[in-house]
């Protein structure tokens, strides 16, 4: 990993990816044919890009039996086990509708909806992500959603992965579609014959996925555009380098794109670190992927102090913070923006990313700066609530009436002024 020395703010230039002219003819052109041919479409692009021919869309009891057939108790209990951690977490974050009464007897308020359907895309690949399914649904069931739509590319038997469907039925969703790509956020955004449309999509995909849930944008509500999986490591002197080393391979297992970035005040710890990364990540079985994430997206930044480090670190804005120093509490206070933040050394990211409950869908390429990882709220929409009495239009009515006038709204004016004859 490259050392550098940071004695001011960094100069970072992060490129969120639009896909290039082409990408975006192709996904246009996807999302229309799906629009006009529907399950024919699917069948088709299935066909094109998964290589296998699918007969039907939706997953089979047959095949969700099979699957825990295949994954065997001892998974099946820790799935369960994190599912309930996760659910407690997120039960926390649940919010109730109010109302509240004046003494002129105004009555407001706010209700709190779920949406009535929404749809979960689960990456294919070189990964399956049972964990993703844990991740998405919960918040969706906690929030009140109804109807949760699964879809997922088929591998070339035809089938999703094991864990992936456990997950899935554990927390009883019955609607899983073996479809992938564009025309899987098509098919969630427009409806075919078997796909019923949802009203708001989540989860990560490439970058057909990506551009297809930008195109679809208004029709249908969307999670986020993800990035590549990041994490920054704030370490002091008392941390230990392989367990920095192995969290930010952690990271770098994931995709080519991924980030790693360590920040300490100590030039010794990060001599040790990125030889321990060059060491373990010859034992890695996905070694070629990490190696090129780390060449191309791995760093160390050694500053002056660790003040100074916190500094780089909030310049970042990561998805995923470890803050790995001898009194991780006390930096806390001063972290403002991080996606998740894991405090000491027995923190390590992944027990986020599975079992602490917590969700591990988190803001990618600095946008933690502004927004949150997900939660029970973006499953739900807020309505207001508002009862006004006769004393109070009587009370207020002209100061109403005089706003609407300012903006040049003279019927806006009149409505008031009508019940005033």
């Amino acid at each position: 990993m490259k050392i550098e020395r940071v004695t001011g703010k960094l100069s970072l230039r992060r490129t969120i990816e639009t896909g290039t002219e082409e990408q975006r003819r192709i996904v246009q052109d996807i999302i229309q044919h799906v629009r006009t041919q529907g399950d024919e479409a699917l069948k088709m692009y299935t066909e094109q890009f998964d290589q296998v021919t699918l007969d039907t869309l939706l997953v089979s009891p047959e095949e969700v039996e099979a699957a825990y057939q295949e994954i065997g108790e001892e998974m099946l209990s820790i799935l369960r086990e994190a599912a309930a951690n996760i659910r407690e977490y997120h039960e926390r974050q649940k919010r109730e509708s109010w109302i509240m009464t004046k003494e002129d007897g105004t009555i407001l308020g706010q209700k709190i909806t779920p949406l009535d359907a929404v749809g979960l895309y689960v990456p294919g690949g070189t990964a399956a992500y049972p964990s993703s399914v844990l991740m998405n649904v919960i918040p969706a069931q906690v929030a009140g959603v109804k109807r949760i739509v699964i879809v997922s590319p088929p591998n070339k038997q035809g089938t999703l992965p094991a864990g992936v469907l456990v997950a899935a039925s554990e927390l009883g969703v019955r609607e899983i579609y073996k479809v992938g790509g564009a025309q899987a956020i098509a098919a969630l955004a427009y409806g075919t014959e078997t796909i019923q449309p949802v009203d708001k999509i989540f989860g990560p995909g490439n970058i057909y996925v990506a551009l297809a849930k930008r195109e679809v944008f208004g029709q249908v509500a969307i999670d986020m555009i993800a990035g590549p999986s990041e994490i920054v490591v704030l370490a002091d002197e008392s941390a230990k380098a392989n367990e920095v080393a192995a969290d930010l391979l952690s990271q770098a297992e994931h995709d080519e794109r991924a980030s790693s970035i360590l920040v300490t005040p100590s030039m010794k710890l990060a001599l040790e670190v990125a030889s321990e990364v060059k060491k373990q990540l010859e034992q890695l079985p996905r070694k070629e992927i990490a190696a090129i994430a780390i060449e191309r997206h791995g760093a160390i930044y050694v500053t002056e102090t660790l003040a100074e480090a916190v500094e780089v670190v909030n310049e970042l804005a990561p998805e995923h913070l470890e803050i790995m120093t001898s009194k991780p509490m006390n930096l806390l206070g001063q972290i403002r923006h991080a996606g998740a933040i894991f405090l000491g050394r027995f923190s390590s990211e992944p027990v986020g990313d599975y079992f602490a409950g917590p969700n591990h869908v988190l803001p990618t390429n600095g946008t933690a700066r502004f927004s949150s990882g997900l939660n029970v709220e973006e499953f739900v929409k807020k309505s207001s609530i508002i009862f006004y009495s006769d004393q109070a239009l009587q009370e207020h009515g002209k100061k109403i009436a005089a706003l609407a006038r300012l903006e040049g709204l003279e019927a806006h004016a009149r409505a008031i002024e009508e019940r005033f004859k």
